[in-house]
């Protein structure tokens, strides 16, 4: 494992443990060179999963696009980053529980604003104003209804 710090290759374990979601190996490593210490996330390589986009073209499932769609609906809301990363893994752990190998970004969107709906009601709505491309007041007017019931 390369060093962050200085990039040396030549790093070792000090410390593995199962990491808090129950699904990745948390390492301490350090680094021979500089002596500086750093994390590392091992997890199971999955099947690659390929979004259907709306114009449908396709790519490869990028799980840093989901954590900045909903890192901008949490932007200064009171969500603890703990709590944006178990809700990004619970999106990764539906999404690939289906097990399928192409899903269309729409299904994820759904799952996303569900789980969203549950962390935090402001950044859900945040989150849908851009997703479900809100064109007036009366669109958005009717999600922030359906919320309220």
């Amino acid at each position: 494992m390369k060093c962050p710090y200085c990039g040396n290759q030549d790093t070792r374990v000090i410390d593995s443990r199962p990491a808090e979601d129950g699904s990745s190996i948390r390492r301490r490593r350090s680094c021979d060179a500089c002596g500086k210490r750093f994390t590392t996330y091992e997890k199971v390589e999955t099947i690659p999963l390929i979004i259907i986009k709306k114009d449908n073209n396709r790519e490869q499932y990028d799980r840093s696009k989901i954590e900045g769609g909903i890192l901008r609906a949490c932007y200064k809301r009171p969500v603890s980053a703990s709590e944006i990363q178990k809700t990004i893994d619970a999106i990764e752990t539906e999404i690939f529980s289906r097990e399928e190998k192409e899903i269309q970004s729409s299904e994820i969107g759904e799952i996303v604003m569900d789980k969203l709906k549950d962390l935090d009601p402001v950044a859900y709505v945040r989150f849908a104003s851009v997703y479900r491309e809100f064109k007036d007041v009366n669109t958005f007017m009717a999600e922030l209804k359906k919320i309220l019931k």
